[in-house]
């Protein structure tokens, strides 16, 4: 809840629904370094944004003034972050009681946060570099609904100490030993050979059309792009338009490279995956930025083999969490928080899965029900209407204004079609479902290849989708949905007959009700 200042009688049932009344030494505060962490940014804004405005001003008021102004604005500013991050931390508190966890924070509007402890399914700490060097991390409570910001408490920053004692005491509730006879302690640690599968991912490429895309930026701030476009001209100018484009590209390509091996270094370097008594999965990561999430297991509902097509073809796949209580926000979607394993060789991520679910084999790894040929038409299809669709388009506008698009028609079909071709047949040849003991397992995708094992008993539902073509062609989708992960895990064209029986053995007397039976001679 974030509301106003509460009246006497309100905060007095507030203190005893915390577990009593609000002794001074209930209470505590953020680390008081939080005013030099926040000076010690803004110093770090005011730096970056000084030379293009210092540039920017010597042109009108002369070097040695546009200096001084900077310098002013930059105490200013400094002063100005440092102040109101002291203002919040004077008025900022937070206590563990009993039964709740309470912020209040605030000068002009006062918010009084609340979360029930039982309702608390996360509590990651996170400490970026400057927060590493002062010995402080971020305390992130969450309870994993889709509420936006409200559904999570941030206390920001606290001693690492104070945070280890909290993520400790919020999570530790009694939980009964869960069964099965895999060990506690390390399951497994950061192989630095795996930041080969790093250049392979969807990053790297879009990481080279940044840098490109930044350099430009950077050459306008400082008035330059015209030089730079020129400069990059005179040195190709007797090289063929293919050349260059080829040259650019290769450029590209290897500043993605780089800028994917660094990402990968800082998300993944000290990376442990550890299982903690009571029953907690812990994930430790980060170089410059430490980051440590913590899933309880009663909570996990099963894994999903994740293998994006070029980490796929060097025999290595990724392993993520499907559980309840993540954080589901718009700010955590964004940051592996489910990842349990990097991409890693198939034979280490099979291991994992396995030990984290308590299982021998990884349900992962169970033999697959292939379907129907028609599931295999319908992708071809798919396949040559997106690569026709544009090559149709491109050849009409040749016709109509210049030859070259209709060369450049000529090159998409070239290289289309037979791209288009090979993906549709890998992706039929991926598709699969089967019952694994206590999981259900189901894999679909080409360019990202995934393959649920979803806890039966964490289903809720199922959906059937039947199109019109599918219809004629005897197939259907059938939809799990579940509380956890994506929430939905779907089986898609599957034989509408083999379909159903899956679900309703696979969830007994869920779809039951719904099946009319067709005795075997009609």
């Amino acid at each position: 809840m974030s509301t106003a200042d509460t009246a006497p009688d309100e905060a007095s049932l507030d203190e005893r629904r915390a577990g009593g009344p609000a002794t001074p030494a209930d209470w505590r505060r953020l680390d008081r370094r939080t005013v030099l962490l926040a000076a010690l940014v803004t110093a770090g804004v005011a730096a970056g944004a000084a030379v293009p405005t210092t540039l920017a001003l010597s042109g009108r008021l002369g070097s040695g003034p546009a200096v001084a102004w900077v310098l002013t604005g930059a105490v200013l500013l400094i002063a100005s972050g440092a102040g109101g991050d002291y203002v919040r931390w004077r008025r900022t508190r937070y206590r563990v009681g009993a039964d709740r966890v309470e912020l209040h924070t605030g000068l002009l509007l006062v918010k009084k946060r609340s979360l029930a402890r039982e309702r608390i399914r996360s509590v990651d700490l996170t400490a970026h570099p400057l927060q590493r060097v002062l010995g402080l991390v971020t305390v992130r409570i969450g309870t994993g609904e889709h509420t936006g910001g409200e559904s999570a408490l941030e206390l920001d920053p606290v001693l690492r100490a104070e945070g280890e004692r909290l993520r400790r005491a919020l999570l530790e509730r009694g939980l009964a030993a869960t069964s099965g006879s895999h060990r506690e302690g390390e399951l497994v640690s950061l192989d630095p050979r795996w930041i080969r599968y790093a250049p392979v991912s969807f990053v790297a490429p879009a990481l080279g059309g940044a840098a490109a895309g930044a350099v430009l930026q950077v050459s306008d701030w400082f008035g330059a792009q015209g030089r730079v476009i020129e400069w990059v001209g005179d040195r190709y100018r007797d090289t063929s338009l293919l050349s260059v484009i080829a040259l650019l590209a290769v450029a590209g390509v290897l500043a993605g490279v780089v800028g994917a091996l660094g990402l990968w270094v800082e998300m993944w370097w000290n990376y442990r995956l550890e299982r903690e008594p009571g029953g907690t999965l812990r994930i430790r990561r980060g170089l410059l930025t430490s980051r440590s999430v913590s899933i309880e297991e009663r909570r996990l509902r099963g894994v999903d083999l994740v293998e994006p097509l070029g980490v796929r073809l060097l025999g290595a796949a990724r392993v993520d969490a499907i559980t309840t209580g993540l954080a589901k926000d718009d700010e955590e979607q964004h940051d592996d928080h489910n990842t349990l394993l990097p991409a890693a060789p198939r034979p280490v991520a099979g291991a994992v899965a396995a030990a984290v679910l308590r299982e021998t084999t990884s349900p992962t790894g169970a033999p697959l029900t292939a379907h129907p040929a028609a599931a295999r038409g319908r992708r071809l299809r798919r396949a040559l209407w997106v690569v026709l669709a544009p090559v149709l388009v491109l050849a009409l506008l040749g016709a109509l204004l210049t030859p070259v698009l209709l060369w450049i028609a000529l090159g998409c079909a070239v290289v289309g079609l037979p791209a288009g071709v090979l993906l549709a047949r890998d992706a039929y040849r991926g598709l699969g479902h089967a019952l694994s003991g206590a999981y259900l397992v189901t894999r679909s995708g080409a360019l990202r290849r995934s393959t649920a094992a979803l806890e039966r008993a964490g289903v809720i539902g199922w959906t059937v989708r039947q199109s019109y073509f599918q219809r004629r062609a005897g197939l259907l989708n059938i939809t799990a949905t579940t509380a956890a992960g994506a929430s939905a895990y779907t089986v898609y064209d599957a034989d509408a007959a083999e379909g159903l029986d899956f679900a309703s053995e696979a969830v007994q007397g869920l779809l039951e009700p719904f099946l009319e039976r067709v005795p075997p001679g009609e």
